[in-house]
């Protein structure tokens, strides 16, 4: 059984209760809940996330086989870890199938939109 947004809810330090944004590029109650709350870190995970896909998403089309696979795991447990959830389904695929050269350009299309949903956070 799955829970819903509901239940999985996160209440903020001040009170607030936030539910998770599964549309989002980033699920900011995820991070939320990550970093208990605290803003500071929370702009210190995300710049340092935006760093390590600028690193990754290049590794990617540089390598094939065994090594996009663990290039692909890397970018998939980082991406869970911050509440990029659909950046990590399309790193998942990449590990099923790392020779499928046609995966990259949705991978590119995710980084951008976390990207610039980072930019947008920083307004």
């Amino acid at each position: 059984m799955q829970a819903t947004a509901e239940q999985i809810a996160f209440v903020s330090p001040a009170g607030e209760r936030l539910t998770p944004s599964r549309e989002r590029p980033v699920d900011m109650v995820h991070l939320a809940r990550q970093s208990f709350g605290d803003k500071a870190l929370e702009t210190e995970i995300l710049s340092l996330f935006r760093q390590q896909l600028a690193l990754t998403s290049g590794q990617l089309k540089a390598t094939s086989g065994l090594e996009r696979k663990r290039v692909a795991h890397t970018i998939k447990g980082s991406a869970k870890a911050v509440g990029a959830f659909a950046l990590a389904r399309i790193a998942a695929r990449i590990e099923d199938a790392p020779l499928d050269d046609g995966l990259l350009g949705a991978v590119d299309a995710e980084i951008a939109r976390i990207r610039d949903f980072i930019a947008g956070l920083a307004r």
